[in-house]
């Protein structure tokens, strides 16, 4: 039977990365990092991926990288959700590697494994798995075309693009034009790449190496929306049991103790989904059904975890200095990231053959 708790070396991992988030990535700061148009803490990106060596966990040990699972990853991931962390891990350690290991390419996995390069596969956050991509033309050995909504684009120093031709192409930052576009989760900046004759390096055949990126990117993802739903349980529980009025405590109150008993619920079968889509990239087995689940389920369980937590908080949750909004943002964009929870249904229906009647 497959174990889905946490082993020693998960929770070891999980105190380190929460401490350092703790020290480095208070909710004020990330807000101010927000209002700057710049939300990227390269300082703390470097603390985690090459300080902690976590960028490579996905990469084999011989090729430079840690040689984990996904099941630690995942653990990563949620820490991240719970610090709505402005760091390219999900597209960079998670993505763009998935991508190169799935190529092949030992030189460019050592290098998203070292930190030191940050990678970003150049398709939209909102593309399935499976789902059709936007390929940009070759033409005389060089790539012309646009491409939206591709996150962390401006903090990449490659970008990994599929092409007509069948490839994927590592394409260095300086080669392409970005323009950033206007997002709704400002900690996971969205951007337009445009490449006019930018030269490129084939690394593989792009539909499997994207087709195995955005699955993992799925599946990791239901993570990373634990992490942001058990945040906004957690203070929302704690700052009912603070807040009076009419001389008791807020969650005295037998109305908001169902609510948040509900919640409590729901954050906890997430847990095991998000747990068992971790391990199910880990081990191979199950894994387009288990990823699917766990999509389906995980984000509208975010968004109402999130929503509840602004509401619940009262006139404090609504102002800009609260970070409430922050996660609330992070749960939206995420429900539409790697598919919506109704495009991962119907994926379910097929792979499980439950017709529609």
């Amino acid at each position: 039977m497959t174990d889905l708790l946490y082993s020693e070396e998960e929770e070891a991992l999980r105190a380190a990365v929460r401490d350092l988030l703790t020290d480095h990535c208070a909710p004020a700061d990330v807000i101010a990092r927000s209002e700057s148009g710049t939300p990227f803490d390269r300082a703390l990106w470097k603390s985690l991926a090459e300080g902690m060596g976590l960028a490579g966990l996905l990469v084999p040990e011989e090729q430079g990288g840690q040689g984990a699972s996904h099941r630690e990853v995942a653990v990563v991931m949620e820490e991240l959700g719970r610090a709505v962390a402005p760091l390219p891990y999900l597209t960079s350690a998670v993505v763009a590697t998935e991508a190169v290991l799935a190529c092949g390419d030992r030189e460019l996995s050592a290098q998203l494994a070292s930190g030191r390069t940050i990678g970003v596969l150049a398709v939209g956050l909102a593309t399935a798995p499976g789902a059709g991509l936007t390929a940009v033309r070759v033409e005389n050995g060089t790539l012309h075309g646009e491409l939206t909504g591709i996150a962390d684009a401006a903090v990449a120093d490659v970008l990994l693009v599929p092409a007509d031709d069948g490839g994927l192409y590592a394409v260095t930052a300086d080669a392409v034009t970005v323009t950033p576009q206007v997002s709704l989760d400002l900690t996971r900046p969205l951007a337009t790449v445009t490449l006019t004759g930018a030269a490129g390096r084939r690394v593989g055949d792009a539909e499997p190496a994207v087709r195995r990126a955005l699955r993992a990117a799925a599946g990791l993802l239901a993570s990373e929306q634990l992490g942001v739903a058990d945040w906004a349980l957690t203070e929302t529980v704690r700052y009912l049991k603070e807040r009076k009025q009419f001389n008791r405590p807020v969650g005295g109150f037998q109305a908001l103790k169902h609510r948040l008993a509900q919640l409590w619920l729901e954050v906890v079968n997430l847990r095991a989904a998000a747990r068992a889509a971790a391990d199910a990239l880990a081990s191979g087995e199950d894994t387009d059904i288990t990823v699917a689940v766990a999509q389906a389920y995980a984000a509208p369980v975010a968004v109402r975890a999130t929503e509840e937590a602004v509401q619940l908080h009262g006139g404090i949750g609504m102002t800009w200095e609260h970070p409430a909004h922050l996660y609330l943002k992070r749960a939206k964009a995420d429900s539409i990231a790697y598919g919506t929870a109704g495009a991962h249904r119907e994926a379910l229906a097929e792979l499980a053959d439950l017709q529609a009647p």
